[in-house]
């Protein structure tokens, strides 16, 4: 298993795609599952020097999020903020429940078969749109696609390093 890495402190919650609008609002793609909380912060974190801004609103639009930053209140400085991402503290972003994991403590984790057979490392989680999240595994058998929904994973244990699957049929390359 890869060295993990700690803890972030910040955690990706969207990312600027162009201005809408004259006056500064920013059109964000959605990169968390409760983008409405997003509202109630005082505060988000702009691009990888992680500046804070002051938030002075959100709502949903057309499966985006229109954010207005204190300061930012022209076309142009609106399109001088494409591409970079949003972020929330750590500590703000909201609770998980039970049996839920950031990507990032799944990211490096062994998977291994019910019968012990070990698979591999969890290279990437990667989400489609309205589909369940897969887990993308490099190891022995080559790099497979792990479906993350009930029926095939039974255990994800951050603190033991490892996922426990029960394959479905034809999940697994076929072994010379």
């Amino acid at each position: 298993m890869r060295n993990r890495h700690p803890e972030p402190q910040y955690l990706a919650v969207g990312r600027v795609t162009r201005p809408h609008g004259v006056r500064g609002e920013l059109r964000v793609e959605v990169l968390t599952d409760d983008p409405e909380h997003l509202a109630s912060l005082p505060t988000l974190y702009l691009g990888e020097e992680r500046r804070q801004v002051k938030v002075l609103g959100v709502r949903l639009h057309q499966k985006h999020l229109l954010v207005t930053l204190d300061g930012c209140d022209s076309r142009e400085a609106a399109d001088e903020l494409r591409g970079l991402a949003l972020y929330v503290a750590a500590e703000d972003a909201v609770p998980l429940e039970r049996d839920e994991y950031y990507e990032y403590q799944v990211e490096g984790l062994q998977v291994v078969t019910e019968n012990g057979e070990v698979l591999g490392e969890i290279a990437e989680v990667f989400t489609a749109p309205g589909a369940n999240d897969v887990f993308i595994v490099h190891g022995p058998l080559g790099e497979m696609l792990i479906p993350a929904i009930e029926d095939v994973v039974i255990e994800i244990d951050p603190a033991d390093g490892r996922v426990v699957i029960r394959p479905m049929p034809g999940l697994l390359p076929d072994r010379p």
